[in-house]
């Protein structure tokens, strides 16, 4: 094996061994605070639900889903909704959320790491919504691959908001350093985006916004990227 084959090899354990990490973090989290968000939906998803509307869509494609907020927000909206998280636990806090809010036939879930081919077929959805998810702990490798297969499910002419933090940010720089933009801390670990990779990410697309907001303590420094497919 030569020295860039067990560098690369080192790099994807590395990797695996935060992502897992990140699981059992997420996991323990969402056990041990039910509710941890709020009722409330996020400001990114009220703007998205408006946009998304504007668009004519009818259902909504939502990652990282977790406790479902956001994707019940969605659904007493209108649409119908699609949650994934990698989080079992999240999920059927979600599925109880949605039963008690009359909700339940409009939201439907699947457990996912966004780091795998979505479970859906091309030109399937018509609107993305992402809130934080982009910039959890995913190389930029991971991020393209994630976005191409977005750009994949959604219908020409569909729409993909996303937030994520931004350099711009307190933590970024601080914390653990895992390389490739990503900083942990207090056990979860962040990409911190910069308006190049975000650039790069919209390759292909119409890149109609990048709005700076800010959220929660620090407080934390986001983006909220709006890009739409051709039609």
């Amino acid at each position: 094996m030569s020295a860039g084959e067990e560098e690369r090899n080192a790099m994807a354990d590395g990797e695996q061994r935060l992502a897992d990490a990140q699981r059992r973090q997420w996991q323990s989290t969402y056990t041990t605070n039910p509710g941890m968000y709020g009722e409330e939906p996020s400001e990114p998803a009220v703007h998205a639900a408006s946009v998304f509307r504007t668009a004519g869509a009818g259902d909504v494609l939502e990652l990282g889903a977790g406790q479902g907020r956001d994707s019940l927000y969605f659904a007493r909206a209108g649409f119908t909704v699609r949650a994934v998280d990698f989080s079992p636990v999240a999920l059927e806090q979600l599925h109880e959320a949605a039963r008690a809010s009359g909700v339940e036939e409009r939201v439907r879930t699947a457990v996912q790491d966004v780091r795998d081919p979505l479970p859906l077929p091309d030109d399937s959805v018509d609107a993305v919504f992402a809130h934080m998810l982009l910039c959890m702990a995913l190389s930029t490798e991971e991020l393209h691959a994630l976005v191409a297969e977005v750009r994949r499910v959604l219908r020409p002419g569909g729409t993909f908001v996303y937030t994520v933090r931004h350099t711009g940010d307190a933590h970024y720089g601080t914390g653990t350093p895992h390389g490739d933009g990503i900083f942990e801390h207090a056990g979860f670990a962040v990409h911190f985006f910069d308006r190049d990779l975000v650039d790069a990410l919209a390759d292909g697309w119409v890149l109609s916004e990048v709005h700076a907001f800010e959220e929660g303590g620090l407080p934390r420094r986001l983006w909220r990227v709006t890009q739409t497919l051709p039609r």
